[in-house]
């Protein structure tokens, strides 16, 4: 578990154990289950514990409340798109950096097709709006997903400066997650899919090395 998710679970030392670790991930993938199914009034303590067959209290002794639940979700997410990140990193360590950024968009751009990400995320945006906690954790959210995309672009033309780059990770950012409001199909709509990513991969490589 990463120290991202660890640092929003109580600090009991049973957490700390295999068994506490894979109590912890049952609890996540029910919770984000239910966020996606019937969004944020539908996901509650007793509704978790249900699905994963375990007493209320149980549920309670790794995470103390619903927002704590939903902070942990939420990165428990985010660490599964970094995982997937440090995995084509590591597969593509004879490639050009180049390579390595557009292969990481094309995992970015299939994974928003996925409906439960597509759900869990366009529900939190949603609660964002008027929920100060849900805003807090949306921005925790892009800051992490800018400073990811800085790192592989940063550098890949000496002629843009840092400063630069940090602009126009925000720009990548908002061009990715914003395609999710657009619920792509590359199912049943293979054809416009791979358009649209065609288009976004064009534009991304744009902001990556064009001054």
């Amino acid at each position: 578990m990463s120290s991202h998710l660890a640092s929003a679970l109580k600090n009991k030392a049973s957490v700390t154990t295999e068994k506490g670790l894979g109590r912890a991930h049952d609890i996540l993938r029910a919770a984000r289950t239910l966020l996606a199914a019937e969004g944020y009034a539908g996901l509650s303590m007793r509704r978790v514990a249900l699905e994963v067959g375990i007493s209320l209290s149980n549920v309670q002794h790794y995470y103390q409340s619903k927002d704590a639940l939903l902070e942990a979700l939420l990165l428990y997410t985010m660490d599964l798109f970094q995982s997937k990140m440090d995995s084509i990193s590591a597969a593509m360590t004879s490639a050009s950096r180049l390579d390595q950024f557009l292969s990481t968009c094309d995992m970015f751009l299939d994974e928003i097709t996925d409906p439960v990400t597509h759900a869990i995320f366009f529900e939190i945006w949603a609660l964002a709006s008027r929920n100060p906690f849900a805003s807090s954790l949306m921005d925790t959210m892009m800051a992490r997903e800018r400073k990811a995309i800085f790192k592989l672009i940063r550098g890949l033309n000496p002629a843009i400066g840092d400063d630069e780059y940090r602009q126009r990770a925000i720009l990548m950012v908002a061009q990715i997650e914003g395609l999710m409001l657009f619920r792509l199909d590359k199912t049943g709509r293979r054809a416009e899919f791979l358009a649209v990513r065609a288009s976004v991969r064009k534009v991304l490589l744009v902001l990556a090395t064009v001054p």
